[in-house]
């Protein structure tokens, strides 16, 4: 099986809040699990240093736009790193390999047929004497009433056009802009729609996809789609390849979300593979997001690979809701946010890769609290699991002197833990991450009534071949929780196989015992209640609310 998981691409605009990464971490998950499992596996992403944001930025800074990418780029690439994410490329929109394949794409399109250029009307800011892009428009939905920006409403998720907006604001200097007329390449999206339709339909019948993302295409579909403008008088990004369109750029609609695919051409260049092993209609691909990307990834994607004749169309579709922050809903403009760098400075990354999954906004929204993550890191991950992985091996460093008994491993533990790699895999494969984590919890809940149950410390002194036995089949279900629990806590998994000395990487049952236990450590260190109330108290201050 070919594996392709595509994460969606952070705008280098500002630091990776908890937010960013409730939506990234199932890619992660999703691609340890599948090397596990032995598949080819491609997991790529990047730093999105184009378009609009970063100009902004830029603007507010005073400095310059790949300054600003620069230093969100190697920050989000440092976070991903500290938090174990594999990729298997990091790249960026700014490069010169994602810039040569996005116009290869754009010149295959209307060769194609499906580009053609229109005279359209667009804002334009007398004041700064630029045509305004999207995003520098700011304004009223026409469809909701709230406040919204010109691409996209973040309130009901309408795609926009800034001209639909009312009472329009330039974000640069706040004047209202005026009309002028610019010519632009349209791509036909409307000539995919039965194509769309029915691809959207296939994927609903065959549960791939989450239902937030089954219904928001559905409606988008019912409405019809719209040509679109896929160049514009923008500051930073990919030249329009055309002759009399000099100074335009290729616009966001095609040139990020085609990063997946020029990501994974550069990463096939440098490692001497075929693409087309990579990208084919039997290739099965993951792309993981928040709500607010759903269209991007259902319907603007698969209608330029199936204007560019690539037949690897999107599979699964990851898509999170929204992660709340203490009741709130997370806002970077009040400063509403826990960012990465902040957090991962003070906690244990496997800390925060728990408390995202097992409470991931996979169905609905869901919330962050400061209560809640220290709580889950002392009784989870430390009281259950961490307590339990301790108190086995140090029994067994204390009374065997660091051997560990090879004796006959419990056939009811043996049988649940051989089903449980069944289920978990199932529930991952269906994107079923929460579930997925919980059963596996369930079953070191599973252990530690086990050990209390056999009593060991007595057993040690009043039945040694049945203390053996029970010790065996704690080391047993602890090599097995390594394999099991690396997509999800990989770190904790790297250091029980250091103290077993374990070398295996797979997703199957492990059933030939390690000989000895080396240089026992607590996975886990308590996190001090106090801090609760600390941290609560530093995000209400840092926030303008």
């Amino acid at each position: 099986m070919t594996i392709l998981i595509g994460g969606a691409w952070p705008y280098a605009n500002g630091s990776l809040h908890l937010g960013h990464i409730a939506a990234l971490l199932p890619g992660d998950i999703l691609a340890r699990y599948y090397r596990q499992k032995g598949e080819k596996v491609l997991y790529v992403s990047g730093s999105d240093c184009n378009g609009t944001p970063i100009s902004i930025r830029a603007n507010q800074e005073k400095t310059t736009i790949k300054a600003i990418a620069d230093k969100y780029h190697n920050e989000f690439a440092q976070v991903f790193h500290q938090l174990g994410f594999s990729y298997d490329l990091y790249t960026r929109t700014d490069a010169s390999h994602h810039h040569k394949s996005v116009q290869k794409i754009f010149l295959t399109l209307l060769e194609n047929g499906f580009l053609y250029k229109k005279k359209i009307e667009q804002a334009y800011c007398e004041q700064d004497k630029q045509f305004l892009p999207d995003r520098f428009v700011e304004g009223i939905c026409p469809n909701c009433g709230a406040k919204a920006r010109g691409d996209q409403c973040d309130n009901c998720s309408k795609i926009l056009d800034p001209l639909d907006l009312l009472g329009k604001q330039c974000k640069i200097c706040g004047a209202e802009p005026v009309i002028k007329e610019t010519e632009h390449f349209y791509f036909s999206f409307s000539a995919f729609q039965e194509k769309l339709e029915a691809y959207t339909a296939k994927a609903e019948n065959e549960k791939l996809w989450r239902e937030n993302a089954i219904s928001l295409t559905k409606r988008y579909l019912a409405e019809g789609l719209p040509d679109r403008a896929v160049t514009r008088d923008l500051p930073n990004g990919v030249d329009v390849p055309i002759e009399g369109f000099e100074g335009k750029k290729i616009y966001v609609w095609i040139e990020a979300v085609a990063g997946y695919l020029t990501a994974s051409i550069e990463w096939a260049k440098h490692n001497r593979h075929n693409i087309e092993d990579w990208w084919n209609d039997n290739t099965i691909s993951y792309y993981i997001h928040g709500k607010d990307n759903i269209p991007f990834h259902t319907v603007i994607w698969p209608a330029i690979l199936l204007g560019i004749n690539n037949p690897s169309l999107p599979t699964h579709i990851i898509s999170n809701e929204y992660l709340t922050l203490e009741k709130r809903k997370l806002s970077t403009s009040q400063n509403w946010a826990v960012w990465m760098p902040d957090i991962l400075e003070k906690y244990d990354p496997d800390s925060i890769r728990y408390f995202l999954t097992v409470n991931a906004p996979e169905n609905r929204d869901t919330d962050f609290s400061w209560r809640e993550f220290i709580y889950s890191h002392n009784s989870e991950l430390l009281g259950a699991f961490g307590n339990f992985v301790n108190r086995t091996l140090k029994f067994i460093e204390k009374s065997y002197e660091g051997d560990i008994p090879q004796a006959k491993i419990d056939e009811g533990i043996y049988r649940k833990t051989k089903g449980l790699y069944n289920e978990a895999g199932a529930l991952i494969q269906e994107g079923h991450f929460k579930q997925a984590l919980e059963a596996i919890f369930d079953y070191v809940r599973t252990a530690n009534r086990y050990f209390d149950e056999q009593k060991p410390w007595i057993q040690v002194r009043e039945a040694i071949e049945e203390c053996k036995e029970t010790l065996a089949t704690c080391v047993f279900i602890i090599q097995n929780l390594a394999q099991l629990l690396q997509p999800f806590l990989p770190f904790a998994a790297a250091k029980i196989k250091a103290m077993l000395n374990i070398e295996e990487n797979a997703w199957n049952i492990q059933i030939d015992l390690p000989q000895r236990v080396y240089d026992i450590h607590p996975l886990y260190e308590r996190i001090d209640l106090k801090l609760i109330e600390e941290e609560l108290a530093k995000l209400v201050e840092k926030s303008n609310i």
